[in-house]
C-alpha cells in the first residue's frame, strides 16, 4: 500500500489515484446554496459534495441553551455516519477540495483528523489546479456509495479547546486569529455579535498561506511566517480561531505543512466568544 497523503496532494498525484475518495466542499457564506449548485454544474468524476451547513455542522445552540457559534462541530457519531455515506473506510485515501483557496477543504481535512482519520489530504490549488493539470469535470451524478458501517471511533488526531478553557489560558498561550485584518482590528464586523478580537490574539490571515496561484506556499516559507507567532512555546500549545472555526483550519494545515505539528482549534471562535457580553474584547492591531 502506498504511503498516505496526509497534508496536501497535487492534481497530478490525485489523477494517479483512481480509488481515492474525493469530497468536494465548495461553499459560499453569502449564498449557502451556491456550493451544491457549483458541484452540479461541474465536478471531478466520482466526487461527492458535502455542505458546510447541512453536513458538517451541529446545532448552533447546545442542550444548555448556550450559543455554540455559527458552525459548531457535529457529534462525532453523526459525522462518522456522514463519512460512511461517502464510502469512507479506514484504509481509503480521502482528498478534500474546494474552489476558495482551500478554506473549506482544510476545515474538512481537520474534521477527519478530529475523527481519528490520518489518510486525508487537501487538493493543492483546488478545482483550478485539477483542470489546469488536464483533469476533466462532469455533470453526471455520482452513484451512491456501497453501504459501509459508520467510520469506527478512534482517538482524535486533532485537539480542541472550548471558551472556558481558552479564557483560563489567555495571555499564556499563543492564539492565532485567521480572519482578515480589518475584522481582527474591529473596523468592520459583517457576521458576528461584536467587532474586534479575543485579547492577546495575533492575526494571521489565512489567505497569506497561499501563493498567487492559489497553491500553498512552501514548508520553509510557512515555517518562517508562523515561527514568530509560536515564539518560544511548543507548536502544540498554539490555539487557532477565526470567525466560526472554519478558516482557522487553514492555518492549522499550514502549520502541519511547516512541520509545526499538533496545534489546537477553538471551534466556536469569534462567533461564540463575542456572543457573550461578559467576555473581554480587544480592538486595534
Amino acid at each position: 500500500m502506498p504511503s498516505p497523503y496526509t497534508t496536501l496532494i497535487t492534481a497530478e498525484q490525485l489523477r494517479a489515484l483512481p480509488t481515492a475518495i474525493v469530497i468536494d466542499c465548495r461553499f459560499d457564506l453569502a449564498d449557502t446554496a451556491a456550493g451544491a449548485a457549483a458541484w452540479l454544474a461541474g465536478h471531478i468524476p466520482g466526487s461527492r459534495h458535502l455542505d458546510l451547513d447541512r453536513d458538517l455542522c451541529g446545532p448552533k445552540t447546545g442542550a444548555d441553551g448556550v450559543f455554540r457559534g455559527r458552525h459548531p462541530l457535529p457529534e462525532r457519531d453523526a459525522f462518522a455516519a456522514t463519512l460512511a455515506r461517502c464510502g469512507v473506510t479506514p484504509d481509503a485515501q480521502v482528498v478534500t477540495l474546494d474552489a476558495q483557496g482551500g478554506m473549506y477543504a482544510a476545515h474538512l481535512w481537520w474534521m477527519l483528523r478530529w475523527l481519528g482519520y490520518e489518510r486525508v489530504a487537501v487538493l493543492d490549488g483546488g478545482l483550478d489546479a485539477w483542470t489546469a493539470a488536464g483533469g476533466t469535470l462532469t455533470q453526471e451524478p455520482t452513484p451512491a456509495a456501497p453501504a459501509t458501517p459508520p467510520y469506527p471511533a478512534r482517538a482524535a488526531l486533532a485537539r480542541t479547546v472550548d471558551a472556558r478553557q481558552l479564557a483560563a489560558r489567555l495571555g499564556r498561550t499563543p492564539l492565532i486569529d485567521a480572519r482578515a485584518a480589518e475584522r481582527f482590528r474591529g473596523e468592520v464586523e459583517p457576521l458576528d455579535h461584536a467587532a474586534g478580537h479575543i485579547p492577546g490574539a495575533l492575526n494571521r490571515f489565512f489567505k497569506d498561506n497561499l501563493e498567487p496561484s492559489g497553491r500553498f506556499k512552501s514548508a520553509a516559507q510557512l515555517r518562517a511566517a508562523f515561527a514568530p507567532l509560536v515564539g518560544t512555546q511548543s507548536a502544540a500549545e498554539v490555539v487557532h480561531q477565526c470567525g466560526s472555526g472554519v478558516t482557522a483550519c487553514h492555518n492549522l494545515l499550514a502549520m502541519e505543512i511547516a512541520g509545526l505539528a499538533g496545534s489546537q482549534l477553538y471551534p466556536g471562535s469569534w462567533s461564540e466568544w463575542s456572543a457573550d457580553p461578559s467576555r473581554p474584547v480587544a480592538q486595534g492591531a
